[in-house]
């Protein structure tokens, strides 16, 4: 089970991890898991340059290892890309949290961030308590969906639509399982909203140190 749009009263119990980015513009986040693979991130980069669109890519070690072209094509494209740890670990079911350390680290030695997203969004409290000071946790207020089989496509692309609002951090997947959706939703969310007058940036450092203290503290 997961929620598609994040509950207000989940994001003030974790203050200091990143759910979206309240500065008063008309601009949206896009982000995207699990990359990079060839049968589907440079389709997605494809349909991000349509619209002069910037993301950011949350990648796993062993697939930038796998595909570094690919990885360097996001990049030079001017795309953002944090670790997503080496082997897409859930830190919820990691008994020894070192070994989860090590491997955040690991795909975070592969690129020049400081940018972290946990798989499936699971951190023990005291993974986080680490973890946040020396990375900027990055979650999410909508997720797509895009990745369940039983939801369909349009049922997917009302999760984006009917949820997205100013400085919404937005979650889809450049994988195989989500191919079918996303292939369907993306390029009708950035026709949406591009439509309607929103821009679509990546996540940087200077965004990050532009928030309020009380939405979110940068860490070192």
């Amino acid at each position: 089970m997961y929620l598609v749009k994040t509950p207000r009263f989940i994001q003030n119990l974790f203050p200091n991890f990143v759910w979206n980015i309240p500065d008063g513009e008309k601009v949206i986040y896009l982000t995207f898991d699990d990359g990079p693979i060839p049968q589907v991130t440079p389709w997605v980069l494809k349909e991000l340059e349509k619209y002069e669109a910037k993301a950011t890519f949350f990648c796993v070690g062993q697939n930038i290892e796998k595909y570094p072209d690919i990885f360097e094509q996001t990049v030079e494209e001017g795309h953002t890309v944090g670790s997503h740890t080496y082997n897409h670990l859930n830190g919820w079911t990691m008994n020894d949290n070192i070994d989860y350390y090590h491997n955040v680290r690991k795909c975070a030695a592969l690129m020049d961030s400081s940018l972290f997203r946990p798989p499936y969004g699971r951190l023990k409290p005291t993974q986080a308590q680490f973890l946040q000071r020396h990375y900027n946790i990055i979650m999410w207020d909508v997720l797509s969906g895009d990745f369940d089989h039983k939801v369909t496509e349009e049922q997917c692309l009302k999760n984006v639509l009917n949820n997205t609002r100013q400085g919404s951090i937005v979650v889809f997947h450049d994988s195989i399982k989500a191919k079918e959706n996303l292939t369907y939703v993306l390029p009708r969310v950035l026709e949406h909203f591009s439509e309607l007058g929103y821009v679509f940036r990546n996540i940087t450092p200077e965004v990050l140190a532009a928030l309020q203290p009380h939405a979110y503290s940068v860490t070192a």
